[in-house]
């Protein structure tokens, strides 16, 4: 069994719901789920207003390939009604894998560890809820360092 960690976001329609959904597709492909209490954040990284979002973060363990796991992914945020007009749209769902075991990758498709999840608070607070000791393995820091290290 792999440690994945796979952050969880909405802004769109019953955004509490839609997490919720989105954790419950994920438990067949990701076992012994954890999840992070659900965080209210504004938008960072898009362009014009956006509605608030609803973040939370997942942790568990997973016999999927990275790869894999990324299809898996795509394919819940597309049935739970994930659009795609322009980049850093509006959404539904957004699923994230931010950390694939101690994995370093870096192709087209995936990028591992999440390349800007280290800057994001929306991120980590919810992933040092249930994974504070998980070290980055690029920059061996902890979640919660890494989160401390943002500052207020």
């Amino acid at each position: 069994m792999i440690p994945v960690a796979i952050a969880l976001g909405s802004n769109l329609g019953d955004r509490e719901q839609h997490l919720r959904d989105g954790t419950a597709a994920l438990t067949p492909f990701v076992h012994h789920l954890r999840v992070s209490t659900f965080h209210d954040t504004v938008p960072v990284g898009v362009s014009g207003p956006q509605p608030m979002y609803l973040n939370a973060a997942v942790v568990g363990e997973t016999t999927l390939a990275a790869h894999e796991l990324l299809d898996i992914l795509l394919d819940i945020e597309t049935s739970l009604g994930r659009v795609r007009p322009f980049a850093n749209a509006p959404r539904t769902l957004d699923l994230d894998l931010i950390l694939y075991d101690a994995a370093i990758e870096s192709s087209a498709r995936l990028t591992l560890p999440h390349p800007r999840f280290r800057e994001r608070r929306f991120v980590l607070a919810p992933l040092a809820e249930i994974a504070p000791d998980w070290r980055d393995p690029v920059t061996g820091k902890s979640v919660e360092e890494l989160l401390r290290a943002l500052g207020e």
